[in-house]
């Protein structure tokens, strides 16, 4: 027999095709209990338990494309609640990350250019501005491929300058270093970490480098992890925008990562490798920091 509380719920489901009396004694139930029951005052839990779910909501549908964690983050922000409850309200209302495939995307290292040695390796970030990693990718369009180029601070995990184009030359790579440089002035000596690929290794972008005093770094061959956290990005924008959308032009295509970048990744997208916040969230705070208390850079994770 199910437990008293299940009865009255298939009651009271049933009660609109069945006579009370009947489901009463067919559920052995007394109908003053089930009277009582039906108007007993929800708990304070089950009271929680709907603002809880209403926060769950407003978030995922913000961000369709974020998990339990970063959607107990939010929630965090407005009520008092653990993460393994927000999990299971999730999956009572079937709310789930509409996440897609991963993207691996290919460079063309086939060049006879030099190359730079890595030099991430051997240097501490603990500021904005110190390192910037830069990646090219490409978005299918109703016209053809809309490229993409990205410059992003090692530190913020900021997208600091960006650039798009029908051809994936240096010209576009440069157009993003130009951007980043306009918006945030780095002081000579940043170094700029690339992989390999014959837009990051030619003699205009090297140049571009050299009259800002920036010092070129680049993946070791045939190890795609040197540049993770820039690849990270284009992960993030093929899943999250990408593979969920339709591009007839690529002004659409581009609007659309403008607004992703801007509107989204770099001012909400909750990061694990930031302790769950923004990058913009994270400059600000270290700016705020840094002019006065000690800084403590949080434990890293998951560039997601």
């Amino acid at each position: 027999m199910q437990p008293v509380s299940a009865r009255y719920e298939t009651v009271k489901r049933l009660s609109s095709a069945y006579a009370l009396s009947v489901l009463c004694e067919t559920l052995e139930i007394s109908r003053s209990g089930y009277y009582a029951w039906l108007n007993r005052k929800p708990g304070k839990r089950t009271l929680e338990d709907v603002a809880i779910r209403r926060e769950i909501l407003k978030a995922h549908s913000a961000a369709p494309t974020y998990g339990a964690d970063n959607i107990h983050a939010d929630v965090r922000e407005k009520l008092v609640c653990g993460r393994n409850r927000v999990r299971r309200l999730m999956k009572e209302m079937g709310v789930r990350s509409i996440r897609k495939r991963k993207y691996k995307a290919t460079t063309n290292s086939r060049h006879n250019h030099s190359v730079s040695p890595d030099l991430t390796k051997t240097v501490m970030v603990s500021k904005p501005n110190q390192v910037w990693v830069s990646d090219i990718s490409y978005i299918q369009t109703g016209e053809g491929w809309l490229y993409l180029a990205i410059v992003k601070d090692l530190f913020t995990r900021e997208i600091v300058g960006y650039a798009t184009g029908d051809r994936i030359t240096s010209g576009l790579t440069e157009s993003a270093l130009k951007n980043a440089v306009l918006r945030y002035r780095p002081a000579r000596g940043l170094i700029c970490h690339s992989d390999r690929g014959v837009q990051y290794c030619c003699v205009t972008y090297r140049e571009l480098l050299q009259r800002h005093g920036f010092v070129s770094s680049m993946s070791r061959k045939g190890n795609p992890y040197d540049n993770a956290v820039a690849e990270n990005f284009f992960s993030c924008i093929k899943c999250e925008m990408v593979y969920l959308s339709t591009f007839e032009t690529r002004r659409d295509a581009a609007l659309a990562v403008f607004q992703y970048i801007d509107g989204f990744y770099n001012r909400r997208r909750r990061h694990e490798s930031l302790g769950r916040i923004s990058p913009y969230e994270f400059r600000r705070r270290w700016e705020a920091a840094s002019a006065g208390s000690r800084w403590r850079v949080p434990v890293s994770g998951n560039d997601a």
